[in-house]
């Protein structure tokens, strides 16, 4: 049985969360998802210029594991690149390293405890897997003055 995969550290999510060619509509191409820890070991290592042991620290996780997750983001985003398909960046196992955020359900607005997505990772009201880390600001101005507070 395969060990569960453990969440991963990112220091924010992109601001910019799809590239796709210019000038041709997203629905003719083909799209490449690049999870949010791929995004955060390609700016730790290429970026930021981090050797993998350093980076694999910074995001929790071991030096072999930063080295796959690294080598699938790079395959992804060059296969993107000379085959002139979308790169939606969104997804995958992570945490924000700051600790600030409440997970939602970006379909039905659903906040969803961490603890939920350790049987599966999928919105437990609506079954999206477009789930991502909100910041407590920006959860509070989505959902009013009544969001939780950060610490």
């Amino acid at each position: 049985m395969p060990r569960k995969k453990r969440w991963r550290r990112v220091f924010r999510e992109p601001t910019v969360s799809v590239f796709k060619p210019a000038g041709v509509p997203a629905k003719e191409l083909e799209e490449i998802l690049l999870a949010v820890d791929e995004f955060e070991a390609l700016r730790l290592a290429d970026y930021e210029g981090m050797n993998q042991r350093d980076a694999s620290e910074i995001m929790g996780v071991s030096q072999p594991t930063f080295h796959r997750i690294l080598s699938s983001a790079r395959h992804k985003v060059a296969k993107g690149l000379v085959e002139g398909q979308v790169i939606r960046i969104e997804g995958g196992r992570y945490i924000l390293a700051d600790g600030s955020g409440v997970l939602v359900c970006q379909d039905c607005g659903q906040e969803i405890d961490p603890k939920e997505l350790e049987k599966t990772e999928t919105c437990p009201r609506c079954g999206s897997r477009h789930i991502r880390w909100l910041r407590w600001g920006e959860h509070r101005d989505r959902h009013g003055a009544t969001g939780h507070h950060g610490g």
